[in-house]
């Protein structure tokens, strides 16, 4: 059997080479031409996969956007809270799927203020878009807005607890570590979903419920109406 092999792609060669560009020389002093000689292709190769050098260390940023707003707009009204946590954990697979270039751009971004700003600008177009699903998800009321902003941060925050935990090798399997997180953010507004729901959705329709008044009406009376009540 011939053996296989994989010929990395220009964007790859381009991703790596400003890794160790980055590494090598600071962030600062690296240009597009450096990044493009490292990677043995042209500049206008370069800016055929990206838009700036700061683009090459978050490639899939965008279309991680995309990947969530399509799992999300896939929701209803029944099914959109389970849809929250699994469009979270499409950035979380994507990212230990890229292994070791993952923890080297968590190195990069603790040490470059230019790469921490572009990643917080990121973080922050997550959560908006999770803000607008849940705000329109709970009904879309005004009073819904604080509580969909919140959930949204706190979808975020989790996420990027356990990622974090990854990224520092603190934990090699962070799949029961996100299961985790993100029960806790629904336990946590669980009651503000129930109210946005209208009710207790974990039992929704299962429950009677008996209301007592104060009458001068014959018990028995009553008590045959409250019967009949029932068994409808």
């Amino acid at each position: 059997m011939e053996a296989v092999t994989t010929v990395a792609t220009a964007k790859d060669r381009l991703i790596d080479a400003a890794f160790d560009l980055f590494t090598e020389r600071g962030f600062e002093q690296t240009t597009v031409d450096d990044i493009a000689d490292r990677a043995g292709v042209g500049r206008t190769t370069f800016f055929r996969s990206f838009r700036s050098k700061e683009q090459v260390i978050f490639p899939d940023h965008d279309r991680l956007l995309g990947a969530i707003r399509e799992r999300l707009a896939t929701a209803t009204a029944a099914t959109w809270r389970v849809a929250v946590p699994e469009a979270a954990r499409l950035v979380l697979a994507q990212y230990v799927s890229e292994g070791e270039r993952a923890r080297r751009r968590y190195a990069l971004t603790r040490t470059v203020p230019a790469l921490r700003d572009r990643e917080r600008a990121g973080v922050q177009q997550y959560e908006r878009l999770f803000t607008e699903f849940i705000h329109r998800s709970s009904g879309g009321a005004q009073e819904t807005a604080l509580r969909a902003e919140l959930m949204a941060n706190a979808v975020v925050t989790a996420h990027n607890h356990v990622l974090r935990r990854w990224l520092r090798q603190e934990t090699e399997d962070p799949e029961p570590e996100f299961d985790d997180a993100m029960a806790t953010v629904m336990d946590l507004f669980r009651p503000a979903l129930n109210d946005a729901a209208g009710g207790d959705l974990s039992s929704a329709g299962s429950r009677t419920a008996v209301v007592g008044l104060r009458s001068d009406r014959d018990p028995d009376e009553l008590a045959h109406q409250i019967e009949d009540l029932l068994r409808r």
